[in-house]
């Protein structure tokens, strides 16, 4: 094989293997794009699901299920989840442990307060004295059980197991993020917290993105062979 063929073996080879490696990546961003379809679809059907009703430690409904409990809040432990933004304004989310009939707790993730608020319980935004009927979404266990409250009441992350060992109950595994509460807030705070809105990334556009490099090295590759092709080869 000549010169001119082995060079133009060569841009053909190494396009392939970038067009390859290319839609491997799209797919894999396409597979990517699925699986968070899916989970969306099932956080939502669990949204839709019935209200569950918390009674104390035990129970299990699991994250993003509707729940309902009844309790007291022990405002002595409430704490601030450092670092929640909310219409762009940066701050804290007050959660304040529900203590229930039995003598457990839930954490219910009553809103939003802004990022000078430095300490907890936080004056300004007090809970209703007495019982209270929360109504709410369950949210994940967001630590690993080693993240607890500072002396200022400011905790890093909503981590069920990690607080549970500063208090003097057990916890339900899962916080409750307050939607409606009777009787309800007095006051402009705590600012009640939209769920979080589902979205499927930007995996289809990086899908888009490899697949039209793989595209890319095909076409600049043919460009380049043909523009070989009519490169002379010698001779007068």
């Amino acid at each position: 094989m000549d010169h001119p063929r082995r060079r133009r073996a060569a841009i053909v080879g190494i396009a392939s293997v970038v067009a390859a490696t290319c839609v491997a990546l799209g797919s894999w961003q396409l597979a990517r794009l699925a699986e968070r379809r899916d989970l969306n679809s099932r956080i939502l059907a669990r949204r839709d699901a019935t209200p569950v009703a918390i009674e104390g430690a035990d129970a299990s409904a699991g994250s993003y299920r509707p729940a309902i409990a009844e309790g007291t809040y022990d405002v002595e432990h409430e704490m601030l989840v450092y670092g929640s933004s909310l219409d762009g304004e940066a701050g804290h989310d007050v959660v304040t442990p529900l203590v229930l009939a039995d003598g457990d707790a839930i954490l219910v993730v009553r809103g939003w307060v802004p990022f000078v608020t430095r300490s907890a319980p936080v004056a300004g935004a007090a809970p209703p004295p007495g019982t209270v009927r929360v109504q709410g979404v369950l949210v994940p266990d967001e630590g690993d059980g080693s993240t607890t409250p500072d002396a200022s009441g400011i905790v890093r992350t909503l981590d069920v197991a990690g607080i549970a060992t500063t208090l003097p109950y057990g916890l339900a595994p899962h916080p409750l993020q307050l939607i409606e509460q009777t009787p309800a807030q007095t006051g402009d705070l705590p600012v009640p917290v939209p769920l979080v809105e589902l979205s499927e990334g930007p995996h289809l556009s990086y899908a888009i993105q490899w697949f039209s490099f793989a595209a890319i090295a095909l076409a600049g590759a043919a460009i380049l062979v043909r523009r070989e092709k009519r490169v002379p080869t010698g001779g007068p």
